[in-house]
């Protein structure tokens, strides 16, 4: 309504000034050209003026922004444009395509697993190429399944862990995942009594473990590596030439005494490597690795101490009697 008010006093002001123009040189037919050229051009300036002051046909502009996005401006002595300043909470300088997270911590959290539940931890970025993996209780048995999940119905690792003290012999392993998104899930088979505490942690770059002094294990076959006492822990390394890898892994202690029991189940032996470190302490260490496929589907393995000499201090002797003291010292030393 204000638009048409506008312009209804506004056509009614235009008409009656072309009214007295039409009428002017009727009134006036006796005075020189030279007069009425002058009165035209007075008149015409008049109009002028008057359709300067006029608002009726012109639109008030909104108050609000501009609603371009990232429009380009020319900048001077520039012969391309340059961009206009970002929107609020538009970053200024945002990351290159290629830059690779930073992370906070290296420390992986503690997840408490408890006895017959399922914890699971998803990896979405591609470049997240193998997991660590590790399992350890307060010092009872721990029982657990770790599997690898890529995509809908496919388990490509499979390992299942029986381990005696889940505190002085931890679960520690490293998991190929190759061709992201990943899924870890550590489901823990033991009773309600028996809870586990789990840590997933992503390992940047680097390479699969190499290992050295690869001896081949047939199917159906096994090998024996035992080790001395000062070695307090193992470095074991388990792969194919792209075959399917079954294995069974044990850690013995004494005739028929098996401290820790992995089963292991991966698709692509080459592709997906196994690789673990197994704590040893204590004297009369061996691991037993046995290939449970057929022999159609060799694998090499690779066992090699990792850590010598560093738990306890074995220069000191064991003292023997029937007296508390005596006992106490041995068991502590173990």
């Amino acid at each position: 309504r204000p638009y048409c008010t506008h312009f209804q006093r506004d056509l009614s002001s235009i008409t009656h000034l072309a009214f007295a123009l039409a009428l002017w040189p009727l009134l006036h037919r006796s005075q020189t050209t030279t007069n009425t050229t002058t009165t035209m051009k007075i008149a015409a300036a008049a109009l002028l003026a008057f359709a300067a002051h006029t608002q009726g046909f012109t639109l008030p502009s909104p108050s609000g922004q501009s609603t371009a996005l990232f429009s380009f401006a020319p900048s001077p002595g520039s012969a391309q444009g340059t961009m206009a300043p970002p929107r609020p909470g538009v970053a200024s300088n945002p990351a290159p395509p290629g830059a690779k997270p930073m992370r906070v911590g290296k420390a992986a959290k503690v997840v408490k697993v408890q006895g017959n539940s399922l914890k699971t931890w998803g990896f979405l970025d591609p470049r997240v190429e193998r997991v660590q993996v590790k399992l350890e209780t307060e010092g009872r048995p721990l029982n657990a399944d770790v599997e690898l999940w890529q995509g809908p119905d496919n388990t490509p690792v499979k390992v299942r862990v029986y381990i005696e003290n889940g505190s002085k012999r931890p679960f520690n392993a490293v998991v190929e995942t190759p061709r992201g998104p990943n899924t870890i899930a550590v489901r823990n088979i033991g009773q309600m009594e028996f809870p586990m505490d789990a840590q997933v942690l992503s390992i940047d770059g680097g390479a699969p473990a190499q290992g050295n002094d690869f001896r081949t294990i047939q199917g159906g076959a096994l090998r024996t590596y035992p080790f001395d006492p000062l070695v307090d822990s193992v470095e074991l390394i388990l792969k194919t030439d792209g075959r399917p890898l079954n294995a069974l892994i044990e850690l013995l202690q004494g005739p028929n005494n098996k401290k820790k029991v992995i089963e292991i189940y991966t698709e692509d032996g080459l592709d997906r490597p196994f690789s673990a470190i197994l704590e040893t302490p204590g004297s009369g260490n061996v691991i037993r690795v046995v290939n449970t496929s057929p022999v159609e589907f060799p694998l090499v393995a690779s066992v090699q101490p990792y850590e010598v000499g560093k738990v306890g201090d074995y220069g000191e002797p064991v003292l023997g009697g029937d007296s508390d003291a005596a006992m106490a010292t041995t068991v502590s030393q173990w």
